[in-house]
This record gives C-alpha cells, structure tokens and sequence, in this order.
C-alpha cells in the first residue's frame, strides 16, 4: 500500500520467526525502493536485511533497472549447499550468467540502483501531490515507496487504462494500482497527472 517495513519492524520479525525456529527470506523485488526510502545507503541495505535477521535475501534487479535477473543471497553460506542443485530443478540457471552479473556490477557502482530507487520513490510522491487534491481518489498520506492505491470508479477507470494501462487491486473497493519506476520522468508524471483530471472531469 505505498508502506514499508522500518528495520526495527523486519527485526522483530526476524527474531519471532528464529524463535519458532524458522528462516526468514525476504521477498526484495524492489528492495532498490526500500533501500532509498530507509536512508539510501548499501549500510543501510545491510541494516534492514542481514543484520536485522534475513536469512535469504532475494535482491531484485528488474525493477531497478535490470533488463532480466534477480539474484539470490544467503545470509549464511551453509544455507546455500544446496541451492546449485535446486536452481537446475526450477529451470533457473542461465547459461549466460555473466549477462546478468554484469547488469548487477552497473547497479552496485556507486549505489546507483539505490538512486534509481529514489527516483521511482520520489516520481510516486510527485504524482501523489499533483493529484491529492482530488477527493474521488481517496488518497491517503503520500507513499514511502513508489506505489499508491487511489479509488477510481468507472467510466473513468476503463477510460485511463486504455490510455495508459494499469493494474486493478481491490476490484470491490474499486481501488487500482499505480506504480512509477526508475525511468519515469516528471514529464511522464505530469502528463499522467494531466490525462487523471480529464478522464474524472
């Protein structure tokens, strides 16, 4: 819903779930967005994954800026003795994979995927702002990350998607999804700000 977990939350859950003697993997397809919004920082990413408890750590690449591939880290190297084999079972090995290490030593220069995150974050916010205003939308606080969940009802719903397509959530709550990414500019937020308040006019 637009939130994300702070460090001390993804501790405590952490420490519950090794206390029920389970392990922890963190789903982070857009750990890029959450990273930004945590202080912006490889420390930081660190803080909020494997020190705050994270056993596995799916470090998502498309969504920052990949073409394909998502990496898979291991907190602790006995953990992933036999994910070699699994990856094979699951049709996951590339037989390319300096293709996608390549992609992940451009991301990991210089923090950019972390600035590629932070300009999703603040793409979502500036569209936020530009259409707050609208009480029909029903937006709430402005986002943490670069998702928000407004309410938008027909004939105008259908009318957006077919100009610029995107995803139901709550199809009962008539509430839909709109994401910005690390490659969308304040041109492309203010036009779809602009096509907002025709389709709801």
């Amino acid at each position: 819903m637009g939130t994300l977990y702070s460090t001390d939350e993804i501790r405590t859950l952490c420490d519950l779930a090794h206390e029920m003697g389970l392990l922890v993997h963190m789903d982070g397809a857009r750990i890029a967005n959450a990273a930004a919004a945590l202080g912006g920082s490889s420390t930081g990413l660190r803080a909020m994954t494997f020190d705050a408890g994270v056993d596995v750590l799916t470090f998502g690449g498309t969504k920052c800026g990949a073409v394909f591939g998502e990496a898979v880290i291991f907190g602790r190297p006995e953990l992933a003795v036999r994910s070699k084999y699994v990856r094979k079972q699951t049709t996951q090995l590339h037989s390319k994979m300096r293709f996608i290490a390549a992609q992940y030593e451009a991301l990991l220069d210089n923090n950019l995927f972390i600035d590629l995150g932070r300009r999703a974050n603040d793409a979502a916010r500036t569209l936020h702002d530009a259409v707050s205003d609208i009480e029909s939308l029903r937006l709430a606080s402005p986002p943490q990350v670069n998702s928000i969940f407004p309410r938008l009802e027909d004939p105008a719903k259908t009318q957006l998607q077919d100009w610029s397509f995107f995803w139901d959530w709550d199809v009962a709550a008539s509430q839909v999804r709109w994401m910005t990414a690390w490659d969308t500019s304040p041109a492309d937020v203010a036009r779809f700000a602009e096509g907002i308040r025709e389709a709801l006019c």
